[in-house]
């Protein structure tokens, strides 16, 4: 089960009713933060969540309304006596913009890892849940990421009776463990069917459409992507700063058979986003015009 919720659904600069860019995700008493925004902390209060769980956050790029929020939940977790180590992801040059924000943050009780990103694409593992990061097309390099949580196939009791594998260690064996005992190797493949379908999250902001997110979204669960834009004399403004438009993201979420589709970061000047979510749902029906703080849980289906 994996808590979802969109902090912040504004892009370049923060308005009265819509914060900058955010995405907060718990799993297992884990919290991960997907960008730092402006108002990032105050949508986190209202949304009745804590900060100090925050063990990872990572960054899509390096733009002002993605990490202008960082200073100040840096201190904020500092002040919440936070002692366990903070793991940051994103683009090179990580840690140096972090340390220079760090500026007015300078002593903190808890130490930082950096993750710095290289490849197009990069894994990494953090308490059973994959972490995704997947190059976009932006005006400077920026980053997608996935969200992936793997489902073990279902026990089957039959054929651990057969195999007369001891009850006491069917539990370790469905965690997927082997064991050794009495001179007899005991393996998770012995009593589990074939993998389930996990849950899988997608999130992409400051993009112009690609194969790349097409392939990282494919079958996700909820598919979280920019629409900088919907109104139809835009769309060469899109192309210009590379950014996306309602209709190119939901061409993209239908083509990767996503579940479901948010739409967020929009522009200032894009004051009502639900006037076009008619038209949207014409190419994408299950499209939803994000507010901020919009949130769900994914569970596993059976």
């Amino acid at each position: 089960m994996i808590d979802v919720c969109l902090l912040g659904t504004g892009g370049m600069m923060p308005l009265p009713y819509r914060a900058l860019t955010s995405l907060m995700v718990r799993y297992n008493g884990m919290n991960i933060l997907i960008d730092c925004g402006e108002g990032t902390q105050v949508s986190i209060k209202q949304q009745g969540w804590s900060v100090k769980p925050i063990d990872v956050i990572c960054f899509t790029h390096f733009h002002a309304d993605h990490i202008s929020g960082l200073p100040g939940l840096l201190l904020t977790l500092g002040n919440a006596e936070r002692t366990e180590p903070v793991t940051m992801i994103g683009p090179k040059r990580l840690e140096k913009i972090v340390n220079a924000l760090r500026m007015i943050a300078p002593e903190l009780p808890f130490p930082i890892h950096f993750i710095e990103l290289e490849k197009e694409e990069e894994s990494f593992m953090f308490n059973g849940l994959h972490i995704n990061a997947f190059r976009v097309n932006h005006n400077i390099t920026c980053y997608g990421y996935s969200l992936e949580l793997d489902r073990a196939g279902k026990f089957d009791v039959d054929r651990a009776r057969e195999a007369e594998i001891p009850m006491e260690f069917w539990g370790r064996l469905q965690k997927g463990e082997t064991i050794e005992s009495e001179g007899k190797i005991y393996s998770a493949d012995m009593v589990l069917g074939p993998p389930r379908k996990g849950i899988k999250i997608s999130y992409c902001t400051d993009s112009r459409p690609t194969d790349r997110i097409i392939k990282n979204a494919a079958e996700a669960d909820l598919f979280i992507c920019e629409g900088m834009y919907a109104e139809p004399e835009k769309e060469a403004k899109a192309k210009e700063y590379k950014h996306m438009t309602f209709y190119e993201a939901a061409a993209m979420a239908k083509e990767a058979k996503v579940k479901e589709m948010w739409l967020t970061h929009y522009s200032p000047s894009l004051v009502r986003p639900q006037d076009y979510e008619k038209k949207v749902r014409e190419i994408f029906p299950d499209t939803m015009i994000a507010k901020d703080r919009r949130t769900t849980t994914l569970s596993f289906n059976e």
